[in-house]
């Protein structure tokens, strides 16, 4: 990986990612392949709450220890995806933030907002209430590697307690993640991300997983 110089601003990374039931032979050959990572991603577990929406594939919405976070899609580049940070807001929410920048990435119509901060049960609330949007339970284990300069993870995923594999390869330098797709046996396995697996899990997309 580059060496990034002092004043120099970090170039956006770009993303491979699949999802499916089993990356068995790809995930042994991932953990070979890696070189020593810290301890503190050897193994990781989180519960998120992702908000889907009918209307919209290109902002990705999850809710973590309290916090939303929301990334957009920004471009493909070889088959690879790049995602920046749109926004980061904690609950209770204030209603300008629902009205400026939540609802907004959702691409849905507007709830009536008549007070000025929403808690976290009262946000669910007008998801589950509005039929294009639903929120999601996530649970990860994720276990994370470097192969190529690239930062790597196999993770198990629960969506709505259903259990799915992902596999995943993350750079800014396009060439690495492309030789660790080779090196690992993943070429010619779909890219998709987040959003478009929970929808096929949860009904929203007819499409297929990986290798189900």
């Amino acid at each position: 990986m580059a060496e990034l110089k002092i004043g120099e601003i970090s170039k956006p990374r770009f993303e491979f990612r699949s999802f499916g039931q089993c990356f068995c032979e790809a995930h042994k050959r991932m953990a070979r392949l890696s070189v020593p990572v810290p301890e503190k991603v050897w193994e990781r577990e989180s519960d998120e709450i992702y908000i889907i929406s009918r209307k919209n594939d290109i902002n990705n919405t999850k809710i973590r220890n309290g916090k939303m976070d929301i990334k957009t899609y920004v471009q493909t580049v070889d088959g690879l995806e790049q995602w920046n940070p749109l926004m980061k807001g904690e609950f209770p929410i204030s209603r300008a933030v629902l009205e400026d920048e939540v609802f907004p990435a959702f691409m849905v119509d507007m709830p009536a907002l008549d007070k000025d901060e929403y808690t976290y049960e009262e946000f669910i609330g007008m998801v589950k209430a509005n039929p294009d949007l639903a929120a999601v339970r996530v649970h990860k284990q994720r276990f994370g590697y470097m192969v190529n300069d690239t930062i790597c993870e196999v993770g198990n995923v629960l969506i709505n307690g259903a259990k799915i594999v992902t596999i995943n390869s993350e750079s800014t330098e396009i060439e690495d993640i492309k030789k660790t797709i080779a090196d690992c046996g993943l070429e010619g396995v779909e890219n998709i991300n987040y959003l478009q697996a929970i929808k096929r899990v949860i009904g929203m997309s007819d499409k297929p997983l990986a290798n189900e």
